[in-house]
């Protein structure tokens, strides 16, 4: 038969309205939580979370709406997300859109209505109707990956990472440049990444860069990298993300084009992947899993009417590997 509050109130000696205040997140003394964290474990007791929210003023789910379940950045930033708020009792409800920003902002008042406590946008471009979405639904939003003056956002400094791969390039003697990037309607990987690289180039005068746009899929980038490596003969091309630069180094087996001894390729990401290929690959890692963590923390105190800082930046390491050649 299965255990019920009341049931977990009569083994903890404690009335049904403390174990029902406990399981909302309510507040009660260090001893009764106590007492009441070793009852429900010894019971199995599992809490109908949908029936609590429906009941509670403030429900203890979280949304989390990503691009794309594929992704290695969101696999790992969702996961760690999952087990923080899991830890204080939250409970995460995840959307895919599949890289359709309509489905994006549909989920959005989707999320409200089934009395989310607070959203976690993994952000790809915030447009009008983003913050028409966000200005209605009156909940916490943290956008994960971009920046927007208007909402707490979280996002990494990848200015400073495009400009870490340029500097290295340079150092390395790579004067014929191919930079393979995405839509800059992605402020974060199609604007600041190149402009961190433009920057850094800008410092040498003899250096040529020619600059092409991908899709964000190992595919679109095979398909882009075979373009630029039938027509061009550039020492090194410097991709966007970790996806592109494995596309490029596709497009280049393909063409019994040896890397990095005829052809030099770096990335953005520092997916697990990168290390394990041959060569493994020069890029920039990002603490995906950290992300995922702060922004629960984050968003647990803006449920709590608590202060967040409006915009948190977040660093990453230049990864030195096999990939780029010195010249």
């Amino acid at each position: 038969m299965k255990t019920t509050i009341a049931d977990i109130a009569k083994i903890a000696e404690v009335a049904k309205s403390t174990v029902s205040r406990y399981l909302n997140g309510g507040s009660v003394s260090n001893a009764t939580r106590k007492k009441l964290d070793q009852v429900i474990q010894e019971t199995g007791y599992s809490p109908n979370t949908f029936a609590q929210s429906l009941k509670a003023k403030k429900t203890n789910m979280i949304g989390a709406i990503v691009p794309r379940l594929d992704s290695f950045s969101a696999s790992q930033s969702v996961t760690s997300l999952d087990e923080e708020l899991r830890a204080h009792g939250y409970q995460l409800l995840i959307v895919n859109t599949s890289q359709d920003l309509s489905r994006e902002i549909e989920a959005i008042y989707d999320l409200a209505r089934q009395k989310i406590s607070g959203i976690i946008l993994f952000a790809t471009q915030i447009t009008e109707a983003h913050m028409t979405a966000f200005e209605q639904i009156k909940i916490p939003v943290i956008l994960l990956g971009q920046q927007h003056k208007e909402v707490h956002s979280m996002i990494y400094d990848d200015y400073s990472a495009g400009y870490e791969i340029g500097k290295y390039v340079l150092q390395q003697g790579h004067r014929e440049i191919a930079y393979l990037g995405v839509t800059e309607q992605d402020i974060a990987v199609g604007v600041k990444r190149k402009q961190g690289f433009q920057e850094a180039v800008r410092q040498k005068q003899d250096v040529h860069v020619d600059f092409y746009e991908s899709g964000f899929k190992m595919s679109d980038a095979v398909v882009s990298a075979s373009s630029i490596l039938d027509k061009d003969k550039p020492s090194i091309i410097v991709c966007a993300t970790d996806n592109i630069a494995l596309g490029v180094m596709k497009a280049a087996y393909m063409r019994g084009i040896h890397i990095p001894e005829q052809l030099s390729v770096t990335g953005f990401g520092g997916y697990d992947i990168t290390e394990v290929i041959h060569p493994s690959l020069t890029t920039v890692k990002y603490g995906y899993s950290t992300a995922g963590k702060l922004a629960a923390k984050n968003i647990m105190r803006l449920v709590s009417d608590k202060e967040v800082e409006p915009l948190t930046v977040m660093g990453c390491d230049l990864l030195i590997r096999e990939s780029v050649d010195k010249i």
